[in-house]
């Protein structure tokens, strides 16, 4: 026990002194805590004692003439100096705070990846800013229905990806755990519970991803679906519906519309959009928000997909519809919803003349036969660069893309084209953050220095062009098919490999033409390159990520691609780059055109792997991140 000093003391040796003198010793200690200095301190040290001493010491203090025993005030000050002595001696000669308790994490209970600080370390943070400021007050107000929208389709989208996680994600809002924090961060990173930079790898948990996500039975196998649909073809078309989900009944398999499974959000997501509608000044964009609120309501986006491509320069834009089928491993037609705000970056917008005025000869030009590659003529292909000030659904989560080629419809592609989309902010931030340092750390120096922002920016335009490129549909046994339908599960990472190497294609074929400046065609590939680097970082479960050390392994086997065995880095063979990319782009075009599901997976099969030279290459960057988290200035809020 320390040993009490000051009035405390003093107070012990008045007590003593009045031991067996009760009356005279009650009148006087009233006369001594009536002084309110001289009791302050006391009162003062009882705020920071336990309860039920803290009570008892104000109860005291206020209200002893109720007292009548010398001993009960004599325990009461051994009660005061056994209980809380160091803290009150402490606090009376420095006033300095106890420490708070360590905040009680609400996941003992869960299996936790033991590197999951590690994983979340490879995002870097950055802020994507909405200045609102050039806006008028109803350009405001619209916009903040736009989001309003968005945020409906993201509470849609974590039910399709994964609805436990979800519900762990929710459960963690507000602790101060670290561990909590941390564990929610990554949960809003992957969108689910499961590490998209890992392989898919279970971070919560030990169970690992199903192929199809929520959008199917976690325990429907292949062979089971594809007995139910040889028994029952009539079903066949509702099961493979790019928006339906499937969902077990009795010992059928039933296909549900998304209008009807997921309603509840989809309510408020039209009512917003109509709102916005209400409040745009732009007649064209009011009446595709009107078209698209619509679309929702029946999963027939086509009419709203017309009306969406057709839009001239809009100042203010948005993506929002089930498009992708990146979450869906187990047919690779489900689509899940995603969503972006967009307002146009004017300056740059203008930069694209030059690559849309040649889609269609781009197109002609392509080593594929002609009854494979439609012409393109008369078609429209706007561009736009756009700021993204916020996202939702497949687009937050996950890959952070920088640029989007949309709809994926290719009746839409077929009498219309598509729309290309580049934003801005999102590229800045990974060109700056990301593909630099991993060129700078990968590539020879010389090379490396020949990558930039505005080699990649090209790249990534001519990728996006390249979407709405070759085949728009598949010529298979069965006649005429969808690509996405013939090719299966692999679609998505063909689709993306087709869109680099076909890209990389059309860039060459500008500078042929001197429309683009032939000293910057080195840069193109350095830049590219970077960029594979930078995607097979993040794995190679995911779409870009199998296409991507598809592509590393071709132009390795092609010798244009090798690593220094004495340096340790990469040197690109320039003049080789153009034979490999045009064989590529052959390869790819025709797997697409001819739809060979077993031709496009004997080929990922064969380049699908990541090197093990390339793999240790990799931990020189192992101080870069893989890539961005964005962290938008306008709430994220989810139901």
């Amino acid at each position: 026990m320390a040993r009490p000093s000051g009035m405390l003391a003093g107070f012990l040796t008045f007590v003593a002194g009045y031991t067996g003198k009760e009356d005279h010793f009650n009148r006087n200690f009233l006369a001594y805590v009536g002084n309110k200095s001289k009791c302050q301190p006391i009162l003062h040290c009882s705020d920071r004692m336990p309860g039920m001493v803290q009570q008892f010491s104000r109860f005291l203090v206020h209200h002893c003439k109720l007292a009548r025993k010398t001993w009960a005030y004599c325990v009461f000050l051994l009660l005061v100096a056994s209980v809380s002595s160091n803290s009150l001696m402490a606090g009376q000669a420095s006033a300095q705070p106890t420490a708070e308790p360590a905040a009680q994490t609400k996941t003992s209970h869960l299996t936790i990846a033991a590197d999951l600080d590690a994983q979340l370390a490879k995002f870097k943070p950055v802020k994507m800013p909405y200045d609102s400021a050039s806006m008028t007050p109803r350009e405001r107000q619209m916009v903040a229905k736009l989001v309003e929208a968005c945020q409906a389709l993201e509470s849609i989208y974590w039910r399709q990806s994964d609805p436990d996680g979800l519900k762990l994600y929710a459960e963690l809002a507000g602790s101060a755990a670290p561990r909590d924090k941390n564990l929610r961060r990554f949960l809003r990173i992957n969108g689910s519970r499961f590490n998209l930079i890992n392989n898919n790898a279970p971070f919560v948990g030990t169970a690992p991803w199903p192929p199809g996500r929520a959008l199917f039975p976690s325990d429907l196998t292949h062979e089971e679906f594809e007995r139910y649909v040889a028994a029952h073809p009539a079903d066949k078309a509702a099961l493979y519906d790019p928006w339906t989900v499937v969902r077990r009944k009795g010992t059928a398999l039933e296909a549900i519309p998304y209008h009807v499974a997921f309603r509840e959000w989809l309510d408020p997501a039209v009512k917003a959009l109509r709102d916005a509608a209400a409040l745009s000044d732009d007649p064209a964009f009011a009446n595709f928000l009107r078209l698209r609120a619509d679309s929702l309501l029946t999963d027939n986006y086509f009419d709203s997909d017309l009306a969406w491509v057709s839009l001239e320069n809009p100042k203010f834009d948005i993506i929002f519809a089930p498009y992708e089928t990146y979450l869906d491993d187990f047919l690779g037609v489900k689509t899940s919803y995603g969503a972006a705000v967009l307002i146009r970056n004017e300056a740059e917008s203008r930069k694209l003349d030059v690559f849309q005025k040649y889609v269609p000869d781009i197109q002609d030009s392509l080593p594929l036969a002609p009854e494979d590659r439609p012409s393109k003529r008369g078609h429209l292909s706007p561009m736009e660069v756009m700021d993204t000030p916020y996202r939702a659904g497949d687009l937050r989560h996950g890959y952070q893309a920088v640029a989007d080629n949309l709809p994926n419809d290719p009746r839409i592609h077929e009498q219309k084209g598509s729309k290309k989309i580049f934003f801005k902010n999102f590229m800045d931030a990974r060109v700056n953050y990301v593909i630099l340092p991993v060129a700078q750390r990968l590539l020879r120096p010389d090379q490396a220095a020949l990558a930039s922002a505005e080699g990649y920016l090209a790249a990534t335009m001519m990728h996006e062009i390249s979407h709405g490129l070759g085949p728009a549909f598949a010529r298979t046994s069965a006649g005429r098919t969808d690509v996405r339908e013939a090719i299966g599960p692999s679609y998505a990472g063909l689709e993306e490999a087709k869109a680099d190497i076909v890209g990389l294609y059309g860039l060459k074929w500008l500078v042929d033409r001197g429309d683009l400046p032939k000293e910057k065609l080195n840069g193109y590939y350095a830049s590219e390159v970077g960029g594979i680097f930078r995607t097979v970082r993040f794995g190679v479960a995911e779409a870009h990520g199998r296409a991507e050390i598809m592509e590393f392994n071709f132009f390795s086997e092609r010798g244009v691609v090798k690593r220094n065995a004495a340096s340790g880095r990469y040197v690109i063979d320039m003049a080789g780059m153009p034979d490999a990319v045009a064989a590529l782009a052959k390869e790819l075009l025709e797997q697409e055109a001819t739809g060979d599901r077993a031709r496009v997976e004997a080929w990922f099969a064969k380049y699908g792997s990541v090197p093990t030279e390339l793999a240790k290459a990799l931990e020189a960057a192992s101080d870069v991140p893989v890539d961005v988290d964005p962290i938008s200035s306008i709430p994220e809020p989810m139901r």
